[in-house]
């Protein structure tokens, strides 16, 4: 059984211009089933996730930030901050991590993304996990970077797993771009399946156009 995201593309959309004409004998159904297909193409080539998704991913903890092994005693910080920083000088703060990147984030239009029911768990090296609530995230996942960053005087030593759960996409809007890249490669499907040999629909064309819109969002 296939899946069954949200087409970046949706039936109304590919059938209000020319490309209806394609779409004409098939069922609402069967068209549904091209879309889906036609994004899972476009995220294909692009090595990214573009239409709404939920996610789990596990990243190694590693690399501290040279500027948060500096002495903060002398920086004003509310209660919450004082308490931290003083748990993570009494543990060793140089075997802590406080950021990590998720994989998915916007390459373009920002804006248009978002995140949505972050949950984070600590793998620790040796043993033991520990949950994160919602105020020991300072910021993100931010939608241009991906980036998480996690309060001060978490126990997360170099080498734990980080596991991250969450929801993102483009779920503001769709960039229009993509939905034409969208439009393009499902008319590719289509035309491939209702004439293979067709040499006035060629639909190789409508393939390479469908690429060009989807290169500026290519995984690099």
């Amino acid at each position: 059984m296939a899946d069954s995201p949200t087409p970046l593309c949706d039936a109304a959309q590919f059938s209000e211009g020319p490309f209806g004409d394609l779409a004409a004998f098939y069922s609402p159904t069967a068209l549904a089933d091209v879309l889906i297909e036609a994004t899972r193409m476009c995220e294909s080539e692009t090595s990214r996730r573009l239409a709404p998704f939920t996610v789990t991913e596990t990243h190694r903890a590693s690399v501290i930030d040279p500027d948060e092994y500096s002495d903060s005693a002398n920086i004003p910080m509310d209660i919450q901050s004082t308490l931290g920083a003083s748990y993570a000088q009494a543990i060793g703060a140089s075997s802590l991590v406080r950021h990590v990147w998720v994989d998915e984030c916007a390459v373009r239009y920002p804006d248009m993304w978002a995140y949505s029911n972050v949950g984070v768990t600590i793998i620790r090296s040796y043993g033991g996990t520990q949950g994160l609530n919602v105020g020991q995230i300072l910021n993100g996942p931010e939608p241009d970077t991906g980036h998480l960053w996690f309060q001060l005087g978490l126990f997360m030593p170099i080498g734990s797993r980080i596991q991250v759960t969450y929801s993102g996409g483009y779920t503001v809007a769709v960039p229009a771009d993509l939905v034409r890249a969208c439009k393009f490669m499902a008319a590719y499907l289509i035309v491939r399946e209702l004439n293979p040999a067709a040499s006035d629909h060629n639909p190789e064309e409508l393939h390479v156009d469908a690429l060009m819109r989807l290169a500026p969002y290519t995984r690099a």
